[in-house]
């Protein structure tokens, strides 16, 4: 069969977005892989399903792949590609939007080219981010090849680790990301976030994404930073948050309050493949 699907991106944070309204889809673990798959496929970080809702209460359930085929429970650049694919399909007709993921329901505000995107509250306690600590702690002391490595830890839905580094151009992503990524006190992986603090509003970030790798921008990254800059007591409320794709905003009032994302989603092109 022939299956339709968008090309979309977040600042260079790619997916495949399929509409699974309109048509037939049996996604899987190995139908994501081979979307995905930037050689054989379509190329992607993610692929993200639009589906019916499951409740009167929302208005599209949310499904995220990343390029390994795992399914995960949240993408902030997906959910900002996701409202604008809606909208253009013309499979809703609201500015706002309530969404069901696997982490629970978001909402989805889109104004203009810009989508902010209510991401939730972040959660600290260790059972449930999940991270392996006798209790709830501002930083962690994380063993990694021998030495002992200074980290927050946080869930936005989604596992994050975040370290503070001098310059994100010189941080070891590429070997401290997969390293941390697969550490056993986190034991459904971790996304890891290199952040440097250039401003009490400003930082700079690269993150690491658990089975996609190192990407252009990672939403839920953004928020994790954030928060964790401002539970550290080094950043204000509202801070911009340089990816090596471009910017994104990142409001937060602190503990118990949603943590809000507002950036651009853009459309690459669309098509047909056969699967």
């Amino acid at each position: 069969m022939l299956l339709r699907f968008t090309k979309m991106h977040g600042l260079g944070n790619d997916f495949v977005v399929i509409d699974a309204v309109t048509q037939e889809v049996d996604m899987t673990p190995a139908l994501a892989r081979r979307l995905a798959d930037r050689h054989f496929g379509i190329g992607c970080d993610q692929v993200l399903v639009v589906e019916p809702p499951s409740s009167p209460d929302v208005d599209f359930d949310y499904r995220i792949y990343n390029s390994d085929g795992g399914e995960v429970a949240q993408c902030g650049n997906g959910a900002r590609c996701f409202a604008k694919f809606v909208r253009d399909r013309r499979l809703t007709g609201k500015n706002t939007l309530r969404v069901r993921t696997r982490s629970g329901v978001i909402v989805l505000t889109v104004d203009g080219s810009q989508v902010t995107v209510d991401m939730g509250a972040p959660i600290f306690e260790p059972r449930d981010i999940p991270f392996t600590a006798a209790r709830r702690s501002l930083t962690y002391s994380l063993p990694v090849d021998g030495r002992e490595l200074e980290i927050s830890a946080l869930s936005m839905g989604n596992p994050h680790a975040v370290l503070v580094v001098d310059a994100v151009a010189s941080a070891p992503v590429a070997s401290l990301g997969p390293a941390i990524e697969h550490h056993p006190m986190f034991p459904q992986r971790v996304n890891v976030g290199f952040m440097a603090v250039e401003a009490r509003d400003a930082v700079a970030l690269r993150v690491h994404e658990r089975g996609a790798g190192e990407t252009l921008a990672c939403g839920t990254g953004a928020c994790a930073a954030v928060v964790a800059g401002i539970t550290r007591g080094l950043l204000d409320q509202r801070v911009a948050v340089q990816l090596p794709g471009g910017t994104l905003a990142i409001e937060w009032r602190g503990d118990g309050e949603p943590v809000m994302m507002t950036g651009p989603a853009t459309t690459v092109f669309q098509g047909r493949i056969r699967v």
